[in-house]
């Protein structure tokens, strides 16, 4: 199968700009960076893409024993930008595909020339003095009340993701999008971003860093983002004033701004 239809890839800006691909995070697609496109597509060729079994991606694709760790998903990027061919990317990963990111570059550090971390989380069960937001119990019930009733777990959990009841529009997008996903591959990308634990590899990064992290996120609270960043070695950490987990939608302003600040440095 041909990488690019498999994972629905599509192109924006002009040919021959400085590359730079967007990552979704779980349970969205690509359009999640809809309000941010248009700004970045006027100085970037922005690659937009579906993980594996998400969005307009090839579900039959999906395959468990590859997709049932966050190197399968980052192999998924290595191939994508092989086939590209557009050189080293600005890696702009948010939510699970952060550290999806940071697999990659490791894996292929000729292929990312920066990263962007938008919300990242090595691990979000807490762990001795680490702390990553949730306890093992709280790990446990989410992927059991998501295998009892997918649909339910979605309504209930996609505006805490969300985090701005003042737009309720966006919450009801998040369900939406969680909603059209396979319930059967959304579980199990679920349990492999909720289970996973990428601390090791923090350091093993040589590539540089930007970490974002709004002022108050219930999936990935401000100490994982300082975590995140006190542990690669090339990292600047920005606290957006901003809440929720999804700034690309909720403060695609912000966002931007902060991201063209760090990259013009």
């Amino acid at each position: 199968m041909d990488v690019l239809t498999r994972n629905n890839v599509r192109l924006a800006g002009p040919a021959g700009a400085p590359p730079m691909m967007l990552a979704h995070g779980f349970g969205c697609d690509q359009g999640m960076w809809r309000y941010v496109v248009p700004q970045l597509a006027e100085s970037f060729r922005v690659i937009l893409f579906d993980h594996t079994g998400a969005g307009g991606s090839d579900a039959s694709a999906f395959d468990v024993v590859r997709h049932g760790s966050l190197d399968g998903y980052a192999t998924d990027v290595v191939e994508i930008l092989d086939a590209l061919e557009l050189g080293p990317v600005t890696f702009v990963g948010h939510s699970v595909s952060a550290m999806i990111g940071v697999l990659a570059a490791i894996a292929r550090p000729d292929l990312v020339d920066r990263l962007v971390l938008v919300g990242p989380s090595p691990r979000y069960v807490d762990d001795g003095e680490y702390r990553g937001g949730f306890s093992q119990a709280e790990i446990a019930e989410l992927l059991e009340t998501m295998d009892a009733n997918y649909l339910g777990w979605s309504a209930v959990v996609a505006p805490v993701i969300m985090g701005v009841p003042d737009r309720p529009e966006l919450g009801e997008e998040l369900v939406t999008s969680f909603c059209g996903q396979d319930p059967a591959i959304a579980r199990h990308f679920a349990r492999t971003t909720f289970l996973s634990d990428n601390r090791a590899d923090l350091p093993r990064l040589t590539r540089p860093a930007l970490v974002v992290q709004c002022r108050d996120d219930a999936i990935a609270p401000q100490a994982v983002g300082r975590y995140v960043a006190a542990h690669i070695p090339r990292s600047e950490l920005v606290i957006l004033d901003a809440v929720g987990h999804c700034p690309n939608l909720s403060a695609p302003d912000e966002l931007v701004a902060t991201m063209r600040r760090y990259l013009a440095g």
